[in-house]
């Protein structure tokens, strides 16, 4: 008989439910039924429960890293064959990511009491903000894929609340219906899947399905269109989720909410989707095709996604479609085996691009600006905030030996002999990330003070604290990996993938700091070059495309199921009323009143009617 597990195991149920619980306690606040004292008790409450959460996390990863994984399952619905569980699988690697999760949440929180500290609801960011917080948390520890399905509808809901925080604003509006709509396609194809596999499999827990797929796979039981159709839902999902192409426009719109917000939607929200993926990809080996779109989508991705940053003049929008860059690399190394690689770089990305977009939102909040062509000369007044954002850009590129230095290192090297194409799309990532991050730090640090940023001070402690506790977190990145998966120092790889990429991070810090920037022509006047700054600053006009194509096929569509129901349906049964109607009128003038001609009527009425019976019965018997 097994040992009992220790009590922070038995009770890990508890650290999703403490972000729902500060949504809770949050609730009088935002409602506006306490207003004494202000939202900022809300707020408190919420960061004592996330602070509980991060130190319950710590207590059973401490347990798990002693005894092994673990899994908990409780029963919570069952009726005739129909038996439904909450699971939990607690792993080094979804333990890391619960750590991830709760801690960017608590560095978001704490350094939301700085950004909004004149907003009048609070209290409802911050309720917006547990629950958001709650459904990230049971995503990462769940072990059913039914619960992950429930869980990603949870955080489509929570993005379109916090991107439309300040409802009042129309662009707002229309940004969190975007986002929630063009996020709801992967959810619908998910569900597809989901629905699938519950008919097949007969579970939903990841560890039946995972030998379901081992026995399909051996005995043939799908067609390989079953399979495949199988294996594309079930990638969707996390596609929406990590704002890959062809769905990745909803991240761009989600920069419209509270830059807090931004910070854990750029960090820990698309690792918990790619944490899907992970989870899902042993049911993929009965979809061939489904691992060639993977490597398709995360290409373009990677290259687009970095390339469009390089023409964003929008402070946010410059670094969200980095993040769609980076989560193409991570889609590539899971569809090429690699998930070590690909845990390694949700890991090292996640925290250099939460403070990353806390450098960015210390700007925006002391500025009020977050145009690149009307900010400049910060590196002097905001010293704090500018060794963040050289941390963080270290922490991305592959130049300094940081977090994603080892990740694109051990990626090369995996990939150089197996899938050289694709070690190539690691570097070209790595070189453009740097032009930009580079293009972005002289265009707001460097040069002479604009009129709104002449008298910029540096923020106040309630948003220092957090981004310098998170830069000491990321110069310490490699020491973390190095727990999670040892990395032996520079000789973790061969000395040319060393070199290859420093020098791509190198060459794309040399790249931007020449390339000539003119803050008052942010486009050319030159056609050509305009031409393709356009092209990547509109997103290769891919709304544009979806507009003329999807959106005008389903508008066409409409308008035309509308004309038929207005002028086809409805006409029908309006001429059927007005008949019924012009008859009824005819048939009253005919009305004489005198008894002897409706007898008459009648006779002659039953007369023909006999008569046509007997000739249909006489005509059937002679048949």
């Amino acid at each position: 008989m097994s040992p009992p597990l220790p009590l922070p195991i038995q009770l890990v149920w508890l650290i999703p439910l403490y972000g729902f619980v500060g949504m809770v306690v949050a609730l009088p606040w935002a409602s506006g039924s306490l207003k004494r004292n202000g939202q900022r008790p809300a707020a408190y409450l919420n960061l004592l429960l996330t602070l509980l959460a991060v130190l319950h996390g710590s207590w059973v990863s401490l347990e798990v890293w002693r005894r092994g994984a673990q899994h908990l399952s409780f029963d919570w619905f069952s009726a005739a064959d129909l038996h439904l569980q909450i699971g939990f699988d607690l792993s080094l690697t979804n333990l890391a990511a619960l750590e991830l999760v709760s801690l960017m949440s608590l560095f978001a929180q704490f350094f939301a009491l700085g950004y909004l500290d004149k907003e009048w609801s609070l209290a409802r960011f911050y309720a917006l903000v547990g629950f958001f917080e709650g459904a990230l948390s049971g995503l990462v520890l769940s072990s059913n894929l039914l619960m992950s399905y429930f869980l990603l509808e949870m955080l489509t809901l929570s993005t379109y609340l916090l991107v439309g925080f300040w409802y009042a604003q129309p662009l707002v509006v229309t940004a969190a219906r975007d986002a929630f709509l063009t996020k709801r396609v992967g959810d619908i194809l998910l569900l597809m899947g989901v629905v699938a596999l519950s008919a097949w499999a007969g579970s939903m827990e990841f560890t039946d399905l995972y030998r379901w797929s081992a026995d399909a796979e051996a005995s043939g039981l799908l067609s390989p269109l079953a399979g495949t159709l199988l294996g594309l839902g079930l990638i969707a999902g996390p596609m929406g989720k990590c704002a890959q192409f062809p769905m990745h426009l909803w991240l761009d719109e989600a920069m419209e909410g509270p830059n807090p917000a931004s910070i854990l939607r750029n960090s820990v929200v698309v690792t918990a989707g790619a944490l899907v993926l992970f989870k899902v990809m042993p049911l993929l080996r009965l979809a061939p095709l489904a691992i060639t779109v993977l490597l398709v989508v995360g290409s373009i991705s990677a290259i687009a996604g970095a390339l469009v940053a390089l023409a964003q003049v929008d402070l946010k929008r410059a670094f969200s479609y980095s993040t769609t860059s980076y989560l193409g690399l991570v889609f590539i190394a899971l569809a090429l085996g690699q998930p070590g690689i690909a845990l390694l770089l949700l890991l090292s990305h996640g925290l250099a691009k939460a403070l990353l977009f806390m450098s960015v939102g210390s700007v925006i909040a002391t500025t009020n600006c977050q145009d690149l062509t009307e900010l400049g000369g910060l590196g002097a007044r905001m010293p704090a905030t500018t060794v963040a954002y050289l941390v963080a850009a270290a922490g991305l590129v592959g130049l300094l030996p940081l977090g994603c230095y080892w990740c694109f290192g051990l990626g090369v090297q995996a990939l150089w002999t197996q899938s050289p194409f694709f070690a190539g799309v690691i570097l070209l990532t790595n070189l453009l990330t740097a032009i930009n991050l580079t293009r972005v730090y002289r265009a707001v640090f460097m040069g002479s003070a604009k009129p709104k940023t002449k008298r910029a001070p540096e923020v106040n402690w309630l948003m220092a604290l957090p981004m310098v506790s998170l830069t000491v977190l990321v110069l310490l990145t490699p020491l973390l990996m190095a727990k999670i998966d040892p990395v032996p120092g520079i000789g973790a790889f061969p000395l040319p993938v060393a070199i290859a990429v420093a020098i791509s991070g190198l060459t794309g810090v040399v790249i931007g700091s020449q390339v000539g920037f003119d803050q008052f022509w942010s486009r050319s006047i030159q056609q050509p070059l305009r031409g393709l700054q356009d092209l990547l600053a509109f997103d290769f006009y891919t709304e544009r495309i979806y507009n003329a194509t999807i959106v005008a096929f389903v508008a066409g569509l409409a308008r035309f199921t509308n004309g038929l129901d207005r002028q086809g349906v409805n006409g029908l049964v309006n001429g059927i009323g007005r008949l019924s109607l012009q008859s009824s009128e005819n048939l009253k003038l005919n009305v004489s009143g005198q008894l002897q001609s409706y007898l008459l009527t009648v006779l002659i009425s039953l007369v023909l009617l006999l008569t046509s019976l007997n000739w249909l019965l006489g005509a059937g018997a002679q048949g």
